[in-house]
């Protein structure tokens, strides 16, 4: 046969040259450099908002006057309450009024911040406790435990916790307490947060990471607990921060309701509900708790939303 490899057309191959092209500084790492996560990135955007500085030293405000009322008033909400002062204007030492009762208004303002605060937290942390645990549960194992628990959370999900919270403190109207509103509260609030940890989880399961320590043998329980759920969590940090919120309201609603907190326990809710008869003739007895409420409901919401825009590099990457 004859050779006809002479006949192809050479085709020539040209490499650049090596000082042309720096692979060497392109393929290098900046190992000087500050390492960088989703968390980093989130605190270096808060700082530049100033709604997060504006929303965080009023809920500092708020907290600090809750633990430490004794400093903000020297009158006492309960004692020393005269009915000659009943629905009385302002005067020097007491700058908000009196209640029908004869009690100042700007006393029991403050002293109540603690028990509408507590029963936020309280109900915060059960939501984020049963939320975590159910979601990780069923959104990493999936199969039937994600059937059951997702069955679950679909019943507690389709009754409304204010309702059911209602029932619940009509039941028990002689063990009232900040404990018992909260856990009617928190025992039906928490299937929103299990839903957004499960849609995260299983976004998250399926990452390289997750497949790494699967590889090198590391338990699925440990993987899920030390690599799937923080990797998870920041949605339902944002959730918490607004369910509070959400929960201060509830209790505000349920004792503006009467199957609330007792009258003997002081909490803005109460003075609300107790201050509609007079909204007529006495007017700030209902307005001054009303916006301590929604100041506190406010400077939490908002704290949520800045929260959910740092955490959201899609969100970052718009403005």
């Amino acid at each position: 046969m004859p050779d006809t490899s002479s006949s192809k057309p050479r085709i020539e191959h040209y490499v650049a040259p090596l000082e042309e092209t720096p692979l060497e500084a392109i393929d290098s790492v900046k190992a000087e450099g500050k390492p960088s996560n989703l968390w980093i990135d989130a605190w270096h955007d808060l700082r530049r908002r100033p709604m997060f500085w504006i929303s965080s030293a009023l809920i500092l405000l708020i907290v600090f006057v809750a633990l430490f009322p004794g400093l903000f008033t020297n009158e006492s909400p309960n004692e020393g309450c005269l009915l000659a002062n009943s629905n009385g204007a302002p005067v020097p030492g007491h700058p908000l009024g009196f209640t029908r009762q004869g009690c100042d208004v700007f006393a029991r303002i403050v002293y109540g911040a603690s028990t509408s605060l507590s029963v936020g937290i309280i109900v915060t942390i059960l939501v984020f406790t049963l939320g975590v645990l159910f979601g990780a549960f069923a959104g990493y194992y999936g199969g039937w435990v994600d059937g059951v628990l997702s069955r679950l959370g679909d019943i507690f999900f389709s009754i409304p916790y204010i309702l059911a919270a209602v029932v619940i403190m009509s039941v028990l109207a002689n063990y009232r307490n900040v404990w018992v509103i909260s856990l009617a509260i928190g025992i039906f609030a928490w299937p929103a947060t299990a839903r957004v940890l499960r849609s995260e989880i299983l976004r998250v399961k399926n990452s390289d990471f997750v497949t790494a320590a699967t590889a090198i043998g590391v338990s699925r329980f440990k993987i899920m607990w030390a690599h799937v759920v923080p990797n998870s969590i920041a949605p339902v940090i944002v959730i918490a921060t607004i369910s509070l919120a959400g929960a201060i309201v509830a209790e505000a609603s349920l004792s503006f309701l009467g199957v609330g907190l007792p009258s003997s326990i002081m909490s803005w809710g109460n003075d609300i509900a107790q201050a509609q008869t007079t909204l007529r003739t006495a007017p700030q007895v209902l307005i001054y708790p009303s916006i301590a409420l929604s100041l506190t409901v406010f400077s939490f919401i908002m704290l949520g939303e800045v929260i959910r825009d740092a955490l959201d590099p899609k969100a970052r990457a718009q403005r």
